[in-house]
């Protein structure tokens, strides 16, 4: 466990607090998954600094054409969140599915995003919302497309102990968007699914404009199964077209099998299934029938 707990007031104060401490100090903020892997040695850091008490970091909103979420939001503010619930479903329906209701209380979406584990229901929302996290250093803050902060299982792009992410943004679905959540665990609630799904589908003159379709965990990091949105663009998508493009998904997944999670071949079979009701589900929401 750790040796000294600090806390900043400010983002600057936090990462020099991690620069003085050279790799053994590093950020927490719900702590749902660090306060594990430290009580079990998989964490290196002696020295905790603490963000809760930075002003400015626990807000939702919309700004500059971007929906805003701070690294200190947890679960279940995004997942009560009337913005969120009007122009990002798919991320409240996420974040609501999370562990139970002390861990949504507690845990982060940042913090999801940061332990980098494909089957984070969280992050595999935010693929499908095409979100961006805000990296910041002593050197300054930018943007980067979510997909870059995974580098595999558990591994995060960028150094705990010398970085932090301090928000995440993503476009708000407007009229004509819509998105939809599907999920397979073994039980409803306090548990890591065995299968989510998360879709976002644009319609225009009642032809899909965009489509973005994020499977996890199928792959080391949240999976966007390109070939299954590339066969929805363009078309109407009636039900052979849901289809198809669900075949395609389940087509190019490659999960492995799993005592927990199940064989290969039934979670194959599952994200097709998974894919074909998300699709259906969220082009049938009104403005989009």
């Amino acid at each position: 466990m750790w040796q000294e707990y600090l806390f900043p007031a400010t983002v600057q104060e936090a990462l020099e607090m991690l620069a003085a401490y050279g790799g053994q100090a590093q950020i927490i903020a719900g702590g749902t998954d660090l306060v594990l892997q430290s009580q079990r040695g998989q964490c290196v850091a002696t020295v905790m600094v603490d963000i809760t008490r930075i002003p400015g970091l626990d807000t939702v909103e919309e700004r500059e054409g971007y929906v805003a979420i701070g690294c200190q939001v947890t679960h279940a503010q995004i997942a009560a969140s009337p913005l969120i619930r009007h122009k990002a479903e798919v991320l409240a329906l996420a974040c609501a599915s999370v562990g139970g209701p002390q861990t949504r209380h507690v845990g982060t979406l940042v913090g999801n995003v940061v332990n980098a584990l494909p089957a984070a229901d969280g992050a595999v929302a935010l693929f499908a919302l095409d979100a961006e996290v805000e990296v910041a250093d002593l050197d300054g803050r930018r943007w980067l497309p979510i997909a870059e902060m995974y580098t595999g299982v558990g591994k995060c792009a960028i150094d705990p102990c010398a970085q932090m992410v301090t928000a995440v943004r993503f476009h708000p679905l407007t009229n004509g968007w819509a998105s939809a959540y599907q999920r397979l665990a073994n039980r409803k609630a306090l548990t890591l699914p065995m299968l989510n799904v998360a879709v976002v589908v644009g319609l225009e003159d009642g032809v899909c404009s965009e489509a973005r379709i994020a499977v996890g965990p199928v792959a080391p990091t949240p999976f966007r199964a390109q070939e299954a949105e590339a066969a929805l663009a363009g078309q109407a998508p009636g039900a052979e077209t849901i289809a198809q493009a669900a075949r395609l998904a389940a087509g190019a997944a490659d999960p492995r099998d799993s005592v927990l999670r199940g064989s290969r071949d039934y979670r194959k079979a599952m994200v097709e299934v998974l894919v074909r009701r998300a699709l259906t589900q969220a082009l049938a929401k009104p403005g989009n029938q």
